[in-house]
């Protein structure tokens, strides 16, 4: 089985970077980008330049934008040439456990615990030991009506694999503003998946190769990139599963009121998009700028060669 792991960084190979590139099962890609060192290097992973992807792809850097995160949607399609069975998204402040990427859940039958909610998305988070927060890209109207009192035991396969993350969660700029938790996860309370679509990140995540040709993470919407993608591709049928903590969150430094200005377009479209999309995944496109949907079919060119 051939596993990637894919990031974008501006840092000098940092501890977690350098545990994910120490994994002899797994080949690490780490894009660039213009703030990235010059010499940056790792031991046995791929460091792709911002020259080596302007080569790949002009066209598709230039829709992307440069200084940005969604710069990793190039790790997605070097995981694809690699011909990555799986592939794992992560940050590079995601400092893994001895043994992460080792429980893969992916394509088998597992033994989850199920919830069932009438609202028209999911969150996880609020399944745990850690009630009061939720998960980044949640809509907030729903916050205050969550419900988990219908829960069971159900077997699944499932398509994506979201762990969690200890220390500083990922939760949006107005949780962290509130409630600015250091968070142990109870290991107990997972698995977790869901009747409804729920939101998952780009930090800790494993998903199907299969998926990487609609699983895209769209610039020019702040901070709901990784979110978006995660609504986008459960509408078109991929099953999550939210696992126990496999990484500790050392979060790089971040301005909270910066983080809350590029998380407002989805303070003010998550909702309508959770009960649209379910009825027709491409409903995303009205939610998108006109240089996101051109980036967005730039990538898809790559698997219709």
């Amino acid at each position: 089985m051939k596993k990637v792991i894919v990031t974008t960084t501006i840092n000098s190979p940092t501890e977690a970077i350098e545990k994910f590139d120490a994994l002899s099962d797994w080949t690490l890609v780490v894009i660039g980008d213009l703030k990235t060192p010059s010499d940056y290097k790792l031991k046995r992973g791929i460091y792709v330049s911002p020259n080596e992807q302007e080569k790949y792809d002009k066209e598709l850097s230039d829709a992307i934008g440069w200084k940005c995160i969604q710069r990793r949607n190039f790790g997605l399609l070097w995981a694809h040439d690699l011909g990555a069975d799986i592939a794992a998204v992560i940050d590079d402040d995601n400092i893994p456990y001895d043994g992460w990427g080792e429980n893969l859940l992916i394509g088998k039958e597992v033994l989850a615990n199920y919830y069932e909610t009438d609202l028209p998305a999911f969150d996880p988070v609020g399944a745990t030991n850690h009630k009061d927060i939720w998960h980044r890209g949640y809509p907030l109207q729903l916050v205050p009506k969550r419900d988990y009192s219908r829960s069971s035991k159900k077997k699944i396969s499932f398509d994506v694999q979201a762990d969690f993350w200890d220390g500083d969660p990922d939760i949006d700029a107005v949780c962290r503003m509130i409630y600015a938790p250091e968070c142990k996860f109870d290991p107990a309370f997972f698995p977790i998946t869901a009747n409804k679509i729920a939101p998952f990140n780009s930090q800790n995540t494993i998903i199907k190769g299969e998926l990487l040709k609609d699983y895209f993470l769209f610039p020019h919407v702040g901070r709901m990139d990784d979110i978006w993608a995660a609504y986008y591709v459960q509408a078109k049928g991929a099953k999550v599963v939210f696992n126990k903590p496999t990484v500790y969150q050392q979060r790089n430094e971040h301005n909270l009121v910066v983080d809350m200005k590029k998380e407002y377009i989805g303070y003010e479209n998550n909702l309508e998009i959770v009960k649209e999309i379910v009825k027709d995944p491409e409903k995303i496109l009205n939610y998108l700028p006109d240089a996101s949907k051109q980036a967005f079919n730039i990538y898809r060119r790559h698997f219709n060669a």
